[in-house]
This record gives structure tokens, C-alpha cells and sequence, in this order.
């Protein structure tokens, strides 16, 4: 097992966004997120350089974008009790529903775009649907499907879920547009 320092993960997002201080009001409200305030760090020019939220099990790192930087939203898996009211929390807080909650292999799957541009992936897992809907004979099947398809191509297995979930994604990564400049 990979050592790492308490209260980490293996794998902990960092995210880099305009007004720092509102995302993380925002993922506390909607996530129950936990603010870890000794962690917090303003650089000189008084933007936040580190922040630290606990979310669940995971840690998640908030800084402020500079005024030269890039706009780079971020794509985030996030597992919850109630996708609906997960969705509810983040709609009142200026969110906008991107995937409205969708049967995903059992698992339920939505997505929402927060103020900044950031898109949320928001799953409820169901090991007992999930394992019903996805068996080991599905993965051998599914894998020599794709084994006779072209690269690239997973119609031979798409359902009107899939289809939607595929599309609402694809429709909101090109409409995806720099917060500055609107």
C-alpha cells in the first residue's frame, strides 16, 4: 500500500477556480462538505493558494485561478446517499442539472454544472442493482463485442440511458466557456 499522510487518499482532486471562497460555500452546502481552516493559505496577492475540504472519505484541494491562468474546469465523481437532493442543493445555489438522474449499470448517474464551470459527476451506488445489472458474463460478453468493433465504438451495447447520459455530457463539454468570458 502507497504511504501516504493522514487524512489523504491515494488520489486527491485539486481544484483551480475562480472564487475559491464561493466554491467552497457552495460544496459545503451541497457535499456537507467539511472546510479544514488551518489548511487555508492567501497568497500575496490575497487569492487562495491552498484549501483543503473533506468530502466523505476524500480530501479535496481548492485554490483561486490567477488573473493569467487558463480556465481548466474540473470533472469530478462524487458518491452520495440521495442524487435528488444532492441536485436540489446545488440547483438553489446556481448550479445548472446537466444528466438528470439515470439508471447507470444500476448505479444511479447525474450531473450538474456548478457557478464556476466545473462539472460534477453525482452517483448513488447500489452494490446489490449494480451486481443484478452488470455480471461477469455481461464483461465477457461486452468485451468480445468490442474486441469485433471499431475502436471507439460502444453502440453495440448503448441503451436510451446510455445514450442520454453520452449526450447530455457531450453537449455541456462543448458549451463549456471560460466564466470570464461571459
Amino acid at each position: 500500500m502507497t504511504a501516504v499522510p493522514a487524512g489523504s487518499n491515494t488520489v486527491n482532486p485539486f481544484i483551480v477556480t475562480d472564487d475559491a471562497a464561493g466554491l467552497i460555500d457552495f460544496l459545503i452546502a451541497v457535499f456537507g462538505a467539511v472546510d479544514v481552516p488551518e489548511a487555508r493559505t492567501n497568497d500575496k496577492d490575497g487569492l487562495i493558494l491552498h484549501s483543503e475540504l473533506r468530502v466523505g472519505d476524500s480530501l479535496l484541494t481548492i485554490a483561486d485561478r490567477k488573473p493569467d491562468w487558463p480556465f481548466t474546469p474540473a470533472l469530478t465523481r462524487v458518491y452520495v446517499d440521495d442524487v435528488e437532493a444532492t441536485l436540489d442543493r446545488a440547483a438553489a445555489r446556481g448550479a445548472r442539472i446537466v444528466t438528470r438522474p439515470t439508471d447507470f449499470f444500476g448505479d444511479t448517474l447525474a450531473r450538474f454544472q456548478d457557478p464556476s464551470g466545473n462539472l460534477w459527476w453525482v452517483y448513488r451506488h447500489d452494490p446489490a442493482a449494480a451486481e443484478s445489472t452488470w455480471s461477469d458474463s455481461d464483461e465477457a460478453s461486452w468485451s468480445a463485442d468490442a474486441a469485433d468493433q471499431d475502436a471507439g465504438d460502444w453502440t453495440g451495447f448503448t441503451s436510451p440511458e446510455l445514450e442520454y447520459i453520452h449526450e447530455t455530457l457531450v453537449d455541456t463539454m462543448r458549451s463549456l466557456k471560460d466564466p470570464r468570458d461571459r
